[in-house]
């Protein structure tokens, strides 16, 4: 590839970056009305991932491993939002607004019982985060779901779930862990190199994998959105502000824990973001078909939060200043 052309794609990387409050809302339009042209690549979505983990993985380091693990005050305090207090919180919230619906709580609840996104991973990298921070805290969300999901479905409505760990584990082990390993030996391997190199080139690709990765999850959602009731419409907006609420709490942690910048950048993303595609199975398998609508009603509004929030997390927590100097990335 020329000069020219190299930076003609990398440029292609970086305009998508910073544009993605605008990509976000038409990934999700093609998706919503025009399903049949996108779902085809559903199949295809594992190996989006395990591009785009690679590359957002490519700035890891031996030693920022080891920093994120010592030093875990971001890890244990998103992951006890994450699977404690929120699901409190959308159980009240949730039960106080459709109370007469069981079902519809139900998918609330089951929404925000479930693993964080994979894709908080290539947010993390777009807006310059600590990727070992939220690597260590993403698979530390999947490893504990197994028990923390059935066990608060128990709780709140009694009922028994089977979670499938082994298929959670490998799908983890695929999208994620491989690709990141890989990543990390090429870094150190290339003493940086990766990082300061591969990581810029392969940057477009994996942000186009993130275009494709939402447009065809959208199309999960299409049929529900167009055929909304006023019930469905309540459960939409009531999902969009819950998803706002993580992240906000998301920031107000950071500060409160007075976190650098680049793991108040990790809090925000993976305070907000939940895995849908785990949640939908569980929906289906177990319970009435209402209870998946508020599970796939995530899917309209976590991307375009992460690029709302993206902006925003520019502004709160700016590159460089002094009391939010990054210790590693």
């Amino acid at each position: 590839m020329g000069s020219s052309a190299y930076r003609a794609w990398v440029g292609l990387g970086n305009a998508i970056g910073k544009h993605m409050v605008v990509v976000v809302p038409i990934c999700l339009v093609l998706g919503i009305f025009a399903p049949g042209a996108f779902s085809p690549l559903l199949p295809a979505v594992p190996f989006l991932f395990a591009i785009m983990s690679f590359q957002s993985s490519l700035n890891i380091r031996v030693e920022s491993l080891k920093e994120a693990v010592l030093h875990p005050v971001a890890i244990i305090s998103t992951l006890v939002f994450v699977h404690i207090a929120m699901p409190v919180i959308t159980y009240l919230l949730g039960t106080l607004m459709f109370g007469a619906y069981p079902d519809i709580v139900t998918g609330i609840v089951l929404e925000y019982s479930v693993p964080l996104a994979t894709s908080t991973i290539m947010w993390v990298n777009i807006y310059r985060g600590n990727s070992s921070v939220a690597l260590c805290t993403l698979f530390a969300s999947v490893l504990l779901s197994p028990f923390l999901t059935p066990l608060t479905l128990q709780l709140f409505f009694g009922a028994v779930v089977e979670i499938d760990t082994a298929g959670m584990l490998t799908d983890m082990i695929f999208m994620v862990a491989l690709p990141a390993i890989a990543a990390l030996i090429f870094n150190e391997s290339s003493k940086g190199w990766a990082e300061r190199k591969a990581s810029p080139a392969l940057a477009p690709l994996a942000r186009i994998a993130m275009i494709l990765i939402i447009t065809s999850n959208t199309t999960a959602i299409s049929n529900y959105v167009m055929h909304l009731t006023p019930l469905l419409l309540g459960v939409l907006v009531f999902i969009g502000c819950m998803v706002f609420l993580g992240f906000c709490m998301g920031i107000l942690l950071a500060k409160v824990l007075k976190q650098p910048r680049d793991k108040s950048v990790v809090m925000t993303f993976q305070c907000g973001m939940r895995n849908i595609s785990s949640g939908a199975v569980l929906a289906v398998q177990y319970f009435a078909p209402a209870t998946v609508f508020p599970v796939m009603a995530g899917v309209l509004f976590q991307q375009l939060s992460g690029a709302l929030f993206g902006h925003i997390v520019s502004k709160v927590f700016p590159e460089n200043s002094p009391s939010q100097e990054p210790k590693d990335r």
